[in-house]
């Protein structure tokens, strides 16, 4: 039952935006940076790898456990500390010089942090001010936020690096986060009224579920520095095997698990949250290791290199409504399967690193506008049909998982895409064209399994939960 009379404008709209858009859009810009920063900082390329990932592997790890709290002390409130964490977070990233490498780890920990606390509040804060056509139109223009940000991030990224140095992307996201906050500023508070029981934090499965995907995520970005039959190496992959059955031990056990996972017993849920994992790993590795490739083997600078990936922002926003229409058509299955086989055919032309500088730049461009071509007609089919099967119950855990599924994939995405590039030119740093294309290679695979896990799991007609 909706309990509030206070109707949200276009000011709380455009707040809400700027305040996700600090992390799809800043954030997720270093992606296409690291050649840059590493010439500034020295640091090992497995370290630099590391730091990219872990702001969404953070976002992704929390977002669930964040969502809840922000339920019960306040949407605006937890929107407000995760802006202010970005701010945190930007100023540590900008002011990390070669002596003080351990601000940029920190810096993107705080952005995860971030993220995490702004998405799933700002989200509910939309649905309860805004009604109707109103509502659409808001979680329209928060996806263009989040969509849109991400999808320009790499050319955004690679502008303001060339132009005045990778710490300004930082410097710059700190004024649209303090116009954010002032946006919502005086937005009546949301929160869940309290009625029988508590809501309680799963904290000992938090800790079991960070810590194994911290190790898992060392394991992939260091092992090949540290030796893939070092003992260090080994404790990593050992400590995330148990961890991860020591976490499905105890989800089992508690009243109120971190992750419910009965929602897993729905195969369709599986499919489009495995799939939508799948495709945020390739999208977000594939675009990391061709922008590390050209800048590292061809001497094009950071702001071409972001260039060349235009054609994904333009095509996957277009194509939202498209997929959006297949699906009120024929169901979830016929476009998420188009979308996997276009996402695999893009990622593939890049793939193609010993064709001519020239030839290979083409294929690139082309590459990527296939590949938004395939992310943005899937879009839409994908989340409609991870929370129709959910029961009304648990629609809200369904969606947080989801999106969990997307930081998570991303991350890893450029953890592995990143670890395969990093280990070939570890045992060759010439071999730029080999490296290259393994590292997009993984991409492709991954794209492919996605579409055969859609084409297994989802059925033709979403199933919609009474």
């Amino acid at each position: 039952m909706r309990m509030y009379t206070y109707k949200g404008d276009n000011r709380l709209i455009l707040g809400i935006c700027l305040a996700v858009s600090t992390f799809w859009l800043f954030t997720m810009s270093m992606m296409v940076v690291t050649p840059v920063m590493n010439q500034t900082l020295a640091l090992p390329m497995a370290t630099l790898n590391m730091a990219v990932s872990m702001a969404a592997l953070i976002a992704g790890v929390s977002i669930v456990v964040a969502g809840g709290i922000a339920d019960a002390i306040g949407r605006v409130k937890m929107t407000k500390i995760g802006i202010v964490l970005s701010i945190v977070g930007c100023v540590c990233c900008a002011l990390t010089t070669a002596e003080t490498t351990s601000l940029l780890m920190i810096g993107r920990v705080l952005q995860g942090l971030s993220a995490a606390l702004i998405m799933p509040s700002s989200l509910a804060l939309i649905n309860d001010y805004y009604e109707g056509a109103e509502r659409q139109r808001a979680l329209s223009f928060w996806s263009i936020s989040s969509w849109g940000g991400g999808g320009i991030a790499s050319f955004f990224g690679g502008a303001v690096a060339s132009l005045l140095g990778w710490q300004w992307i930082f410097w710059l996201s700190i004024p649209v986060a303090i116009v954010a906050l002032f946006l919502i500023q005086g937005t009546p508070e949301s929160k869940v009224a309290v009625s029988e029981g508590k809501q309680r934090v799963d904290y000992v499965g938090l800790v079991i579920f960070v810590a194994g995907l911290v190790m898992l995520n060392l394991f992939i970005t260091r092992g090949a520095e540290w030796g893939w039959t070092s003992l260090l190496t080994l404790t990593m992959a050992a400590g995330f095997v148990m961890l991860f059955f020591l976490f499905l031990l105890v989800e089992k056990r508690v009243s109120q698990p971190l992750i419910d996972l009965s929602l897993f017993k729905n195969t369709a849920y599986n499919g489009a949250a495995i799939s939508n994992f799948m495709l945020n790993f390739c999208a977000v590795g594939a675009i990391f290791v061709m922008s590390s490739f050209v800048q590292e083997s061809k001497g094009i600078s950071s702001f071409h290199a972001g260039l060349l990936t235009m054609g994904y922002l333009v095509t996957t926003l277009i194509m939202i409504r498209v997929g959006e229409r297949i699906l009120k058509t024929k169901g979830p299955r016929l476009p998420m399967a188009l979308g996997c086989f276009l996402t695999t055919i893009g990622i593939a032309l890049p793939m193609l690193t010993f064709l001519p500088d020239v030839l290979y730049l083409v294929f690139t461009v082309i590459g990527f506008a296939v590949m938004g071509l395939g992310l943005g007609v899937s879009a839409t089919p994908s989340t409609d049909t991870a929370v129709s099967g959910a029961p009304k119950d648990k629609v809200g855990v369904a969606s947080g998982l989801y999106k969990m599924a997307s930081s998570l994939g991303g991350s890893f995405g450029t953890a592995v895409s990143g670890a395969i590039y990093a280990a070939v030119l570890l045992v060759d740093p010439s071999a730029y064209t080999k490296a290259g294309f393994w590292g997009i290679f993984a991409n492709v695979f991954i794209a492919f399994l996605a579409l055969i896990i859609v084409l297994i799991c989802v059925p033709k007609q979403a199933a919609r939960a009474s």
